[in-house]
């Protein structure tokens, strides 16, 4: 199934989470190798849902809170790099709205 092309991505899970080095599950670096930084964090947005929520989402788990949903795809970041991801979405029983949780990388499909 296609998940709304009006999905919520707040700012935050990207420019102060996402593209943030943590001492712990780190994620800024494998998105580096896209070539993707804190300073270019919109682009990540943009082909997020350019090329991510395009495609089919996968039920994966039902809660109180909602529906969470993965996509499987390959982002390919400014430098023309593809990184296989798995972003998790989640459509929210109290609000209806989709909204995007995490991106992480999709050890199943490799690079």
């Amino acid at each position: 199934m296609k998940l709304s092309e009006d999905a919520i991505i707040v700012a935050a899970k990207l420019n102060q989470y996402l593209l943030v080095k943590k001492k712990r599950n780190d994620k800024s670096q494998w998105l580096a190798t896209a070539g993707y930084t804190l300073e270019n964090w919109p682009e990540l947005e943009h082909d997020l849902r350019e090329q991510i929520l395009s495609l089919d989402a996968i039920l994966t788990e039902e809660t109180v809170y909602g529906k969470v949903y993965e996509i499987a795809g390959t982002l390919r970041g400014p430098n023309g790099r593809g990184i296989a991801v798995r972003a998790v979405w989640m459509d929210e029983t109290a609000t209806g709205t989709i909204k995007f949780i995490t991106l992480f990388p999709d050890k199943l499909r490799g690079h």
